[in-house]
């Protein structure tokens, strides 16, 4: 299996070339087009992969697609629902945790379980279960930005907005708390955050989706403006 991705960092393209026989797995809707040799099924009960009744806690889909090049090579290409980056990992017999909505494709081989995070990943809105993708195989990652890395040496941390963390390493250890006392909560814009204990690395987003509809939402006209009348 080969992949590039394109158009990045804003509007991430994933290509996938795959062939006679070789098979990747996507969240549904992530397909974009394919050629006519890729067949395609929809699987809740493969081993591991999103099957868990666990897996709706943390809020992906029990199904993934399943895409197969039948009989000849062929191509697929997914993409993220939300503009933004893809990323590639390569597992090696290792854990990846992927918090709620960060998952796009995987090799096979790969096993995709949701974990329960405890209560620190539930104040943190890391999703109550994060996704543990574990074993050896490529994962493909998705954001809404750009994507960056940050790599931790032991006993190094970092801290990152609940809203931005993306993914992090199974041999980095994490805390959740709030930003300063209930007064800076309330009026810094700032909640909960994410707090990164190495080694490993940690991938964060460049924009919030939340922070983002806030946004958008509160440029909208409100129903006082529809009712406006014109005089002459």
């Amino acid at each position: 299996m080969e992949t590039e991705i394109t158009h990045r960092p804003s509007y991430a393209h994933l290509v996938v070339s795959l062939e006679a026989g070789e098979t990747v797995l996507a969240e549904p809707g992530a397909m974009v087009s394919h050629t006519p040799s890729v067949s395609i099924e929809t699987s809740s009960t493969r081993d591991g992969l999103l099957s868990s009744a666990k897996s709706m806690l943390g809020g992906e889909s029990l199904f993934a697609n399943e895409f197969t090049a039948e009989g000849e090579p062929g191509t697929i290409t997914l993409a993220p629902p939300k503009p933004g980056d893809v990323r590639e990992y390569d597992l090696s017999e290792e854990t990846l945790y992927a918090v709620d909505g960060a998952f796009l494709a995987a090799e096979p081989p790969v096993d995709i379980d949701s974990e329960f995070g405890g209560l620190k990943s539930l104040l943190a809105g890391a999703s109550i279960t994060p996704l543990a993708l574990s074993g050896s195989g490529r994962v493909f990652l998705e954001a809404f930005g750009g994507i960056e890395t940050v790599d931790l040496d032991h006993g190094e941390s970092y801290v990152v907005d609940n809203e931005n963390v993306v993914a992090w390493e199974g041999t980095v250890d994490f805390d959740a708390r709030r930003v300063g006392d209930l007064k800076s909560t309330l009026l810094s814009g700032e909640g909960l955050v994410m707090e990164f204990t190495g080694p490993g690395s940690v991938w964060y987003q460049t924009r919030g989706l939340d922070s983002f509809v806030d946004a958008i939402a509160g440029a909208l006209p409100t129903g006082d403006d529809n009712d406006a009348t014109i005089e002459f």
